[in-house]
């Protein structure tokens, strides 16, 4: 495969120059990296039941592709747990509505001279 792409590549590059040379080198060896997903096998044989399940990149340890992280938590625990979280920002949010005195002044009051005008409004000590 990687002797196609250096053909290729040298044929797009203009023929036989230093870059088609560089450009067909660096398209066969990749760093030395491989291909980026590991090799490609072409099964010659059924594949097995739930082959599916697996993410297999080439590593030694395939792993399944639905994770289970935690499996020794059931799913009413999880679920007890989840409500919790919610619960727990929903009343904290209650809690910030309930307490948001800018809500319920919507304006800045208005600050007169002379002790706000007190005397003048009619509040004689």
């Amino acid at each position: 495969m990687a002797g196609r792409l250096a053909a290729v590549g040298s044929r797009v590059l203009g023929g036989h120059g230093a870059a088609a040379r560089s450009a067909a080198s660096a398209l066969r060896h990749r760093a030395g990296m491989g291909l980026p997903v590991g090799r490609h096998i072409v099964p010659d044989q059924p594949l097995p039941v739930n082959d599916e399940l697996l993410w297999d990149n080439g590593t030694p340890f395939p792993e399944p592709c639905i994770d289970r992280l935690a499996p020794h938590i059931g799913k009413y625990e999880a679920l007890a747990w989840l409500c919790g979280g919610l619960g727990f920002f929903a009343t904290l949010g209650l809690a910030a509505a309930l307490n948001d005195k800018a809500s319920k002044v919507p304006y800045t009051p208005k600050v007169y001279p002379y002790d706000n005008l007190r005397a003048e409004l009619g509040d004689r000590p």
